[in-house]
């Protein structure tokens, strides 16, 4: 029989969930049936959210926005069965020059505030017979060395830990995990990376030879919000395309080439 990620009848909330890896993410739950809102602390602005999807305004970071988030998205649908904790991100800022203000905005986007809503979702998803499964979008900087991002990597570390610690805490009820994501492509990564020559020069230190497309992400988070993934809690998904190649042999093996 043909194995199909069916999320027919779920209710999913993507944070941050109108642009780059987020809409994504929102729109492969939407094609697999799922009942999808999206929020952002602004409104999207032209684009819109994903079509077929729901918005609402909310700061994921003050804990009364988030009540009201996720009681108003139970009271319209009935239910709460996936959340996905993906608002998040940090500009470059050099940890010894950047203010204690600015770590502690980085920390609580990317740490405290996917605890808040990972707190509403589990009172709802406790009550529920089949309860629900939270999918914290997680980062490989979470692992390795992060210079120029170092709390928003710390908080990333902190996110992983936080997710196995939830899984023992709230199982059998709410199955949590994790997904450490590795460079996407996206509509700004150009522009971040500094131009198409640069992309294509990193992309060639990375195992599968690109980037990832937000949709493969979008599909690993459907996987574990579904029922193929039933026996699969306080998980680290790596989805980075095989891993980071050390500089050292990057630049080992361009030496070789050139002589």
């Amino acid at each position: 029989m043909a194995l199909t990620i069916d999320l027919a009848g779920r209710v999913a909330l993507v944070t941050g969930g109108t642009r780059g890896i987020g809409r994504g993410i929102a729109e492969v739950l939407r094609d697999a049936g799922a009942s999808v809102v999206v929020c952002s602390r602004s409104d999207p602005g032209q684009s819109g959210p994903p079509a077929g999807t729901t918005h609402r305004t909310c700061d994921v970071r003050d804990p009364e926005s988030v009540r009201r988030l996720v009681d108003g998205i139970v009271a319209d649908h009935g239910a709460l069965d996936v959340l996905v904790n993906n608002a998040g991100g940090a500009p470059y800022a050099l940890a010894g020059e950047a203010s204690p203000r600015f770590h502690d905005k980085v920390l609580g986007l990317n740490l405290s505030a996917p605890l808040l809503c990972a707190q509403a979702a589990y009172a709802v998803m406790r009550g529920q017979e089949a309860g629900g499964a939270i999918v914290n979008i997680s980062s490989v900087s979470a692992s390795r060395p992060s210079p120029g991002t170092a709390a928003y990597g710390a908080a990333k570390a902190g996110l992983d830990a936080l997710t196995t610690s939830l899984a023992m805490e709230w199982g059998p009820k709410v199955r949590v995990n994790a997904v450490d994501v590795g460079l996407v492509r996206t509509p700004d990564t150009t522009d971040h990376y500094g131009g198409d020559e640069t992309v294509a020069e990193i992309e060639r230190t990375i195992p599968l030879g690109r980037m990832a497309d937000v949709a493969e992400i979008g599909r690993t988070v459907a996987f574990l919000a579904s029922d193929l993934a039933s026996y699969v809690s306080g998980a680290r998904v790596a989805c980075h395309g095989g891993g980071e190649q050390p500089v050292f042999l990057y630049l080992a093996q361009q030496s070789m080439k050139e002589s």
